[in-house]
């Protein structure tokens, strides 16, 4: 940032109390405002108390308008590339099939829909279709629980 225009901009910043708001943002490129606060005497002074806090960065957007125009632009830091996100592969009914299992295995041979979902990791919907498919098959007799009324799959292989 320019320290020198940053003082000339409070210098004439102080130019309000003689009746001359505005002149800080003239000053440094702001020519719509700059000309609404010397009408206005600063927005009745509330555009010029809140601009006091706000010149260094007025005179740091002036110096980076003009380094543009001339071409000395300071480097912009490298944006860093997106990483791509893995893409995750489901299960194949198979792997599903067997994940199932190996989680009623874990519980006794014993396992209810939710319980499998929170093992496998697969939809609700998916498991309880692959689950009917094994009572079908005669791999698993669904029963119901008599204190809680949830449907057990029972592997009695297992």
């Amino acid at each position: 940032m320019n320290n020198n225009r940053l003082v000339v901009s409070y210098i004439l910043w102080l130019a309000c109390f003689m009746g001359f708001g505005g002149l800080h943002r003239l000053y440094n490129g702001k020519i719509g405002t700059g000309l609404l606060w010397f009408f206005t005497w600063g927005l009745c002074g509330i555009g010029q108390f809140i601009d006091l806090f706000l010149i260094p960065s007025v005179v740091e957007e002036h110096d980076l308008r003009l380094q543009a125009r001339s071409g000395r632009l300071p480097q912009p830091l490298p944006i860093p590339r997106a990483t791509p996100t893995p893409r995750v592969v489901p299960p194949t009914k198979d792997q599903l099939t067997l994940n199932l299992l190996k989680a009623a295995q874990k519980r006794g041979g014993k396992i209810s829909v939710t319980q499998a979902v929170l093992d496998t990791g697969a939809s609700f919907p998916e498991v309880e279709k692959i689950l009917q498919e094994m009572v079908k098959g005669g791999y698993a007799d669904p029963e119901n629980d008599p204190s809680s009324g949830i449907v057990i799959y029972n592997f009695l292989e297992l």
